[in-house]
């Protein structure tokens, strides 16, 4: 999850945010789509292919730096741009589809938002989804004399957000009715990514959805955290890479060269923990002593098939979705995938 997300604090409906958020999607890809993003690769001096890829402006980017730096990108012919791309990273669909950039991360939510508008991006790998193997990055934090016990509790109660819309409140209410409870019924609100901790210790809001250092910072200062975060949805994609369906038609060895060098920096990556801390040091701006000590997520190249249409099937029932987009239009169709997340 991205730790920087800062959105200016406002109250708002969950149907006027999905409104905002696909109408910024919509029409800023749209109007890209007569860009250059279906022509072949370009060479660089030395022969190499050359690719460039919009990381998110927080954390768990660190396999694209693993790959570069371990030389699985040179070995592949290949001479990668790491750039990093828009704060709400749903917005990089439009930089990948005029060609900017060949690849871009999101999360799932950004993602299906751009696909449900039928624009024409393909998921090529996963970088990260919530697994049971490790302890929760995320999850729900209330003061530790709430009457909030369980996810099932939150019915008429505000819970505050460093986004609305995404991949957090999704979580939440997903959680939530599988607790029993209505998702409906629960008043959402963006603040401060920074203030959302206070918020709840002040009683502004009754739970408050975060994550990283914030997580952490929210219960050593007292706040009790409900639940299992997305780790409640084993195979949740939390950040994956995309690319345009023209440029992947046209440049298919590219793309697999560029997801082969990816899937051994996640192995390598997983074995070395060490080498995610020292990318964090150098490209993050999480705390030192947060880094050291912070338990490293597993990263994951396969697509969970199952997981994903889950998470389609219940974005639409919350109304983060307006319809459910083609599933045969999501994947690239030499992704890695899977249907047996844990």
């Amino acid at each position: 999850m991205s730790p920087v997300l800062q959105p200016p604090p406002r109250r708002t409906t969950r149907r006027s945010v999905l409104a905002g958020a696909v109408a910024l999607i919509a029409g800023g890809a749209l109007a890209a789509c007569g860009g250059s993003s279906g022509t072949a690769s370009t060479k660089a001096a030395d022969g190499s292919t050359t690719v460039t890829v919009l990381r998110s402006t927080g954390s768990t980017f660190e396999p694209l730096y693993i790959a570069e730096q371990q030389g699985y990108f040179k070995a592949a012919g290949l001479t990668v741009t790491i750039k990093a791309g828009a704060q709400d990273t749903s917005q990089n669909a439009p930089s990948v589809l005029n060609g900017e950039a060949e690849f871009a991360m999101t999360d799932s939510s950004g993602f299906l938002k751009a696909a449900a508008q039928k624009l024409p991006v393909r998921v090529v790998s996963n970088l990260q989804a919530a697994t049971t193997k490790t302890p929760p990055s995320d999850g729900l934090l209330v003061k530790k004399d709430s009457p909030i016990k369980s996810y099932a509790d939150l019915e008429g109660k505000t819970v505050g957000l460093a986004a609305l819309g995404g991949t957090l409140q999704f979580i939440c209410e997903y959680s939530t009715k599988q607790a029993g409870g209505d998702p409906s019924k629960i008043k959402f609100v963006a603040l401060p990514l920074t203030s959302l901790n206070d918020a709840v210790q002040q009683g502004k809001v009754d739970a408050v959805y975060t994550f990283a250092t914030f997580l952490d910072a929210g219960k050593a200062a007292g706040l009790t955290a409900i639940g299992q975060g997305t780790n409640a949805l084993p195979g949740l994609p939390q950040a994956l890479l995309f690319s345009s369906q023209a440029w992947l038609a046209k440049n298919a060895d590219t793309a697999k060269k560029f997801t082969d060098a990816i899937s051994k920096a996640i192995d390598y990556a997983n074995a070395n923990p060490d080498a995610v801390r020292a990318v964090d040091t150098q490209y993050t701006q999480l705390p030192a002593d947060y880094i050291k000590n912070r338990t490293i997520q597993q990263f994951s190249a396969p697509i969970d098939t199952g997981v994903m249409q889950t998470v389609i099937t219940n974005m639409v029932d919350f109304g983060l979705l307006k319809a459910a987009p083609d599933s045969n239009s999501l994947l690239w169709d030499q992704a890695a995938t899977t249907t047996n997340s844990q």
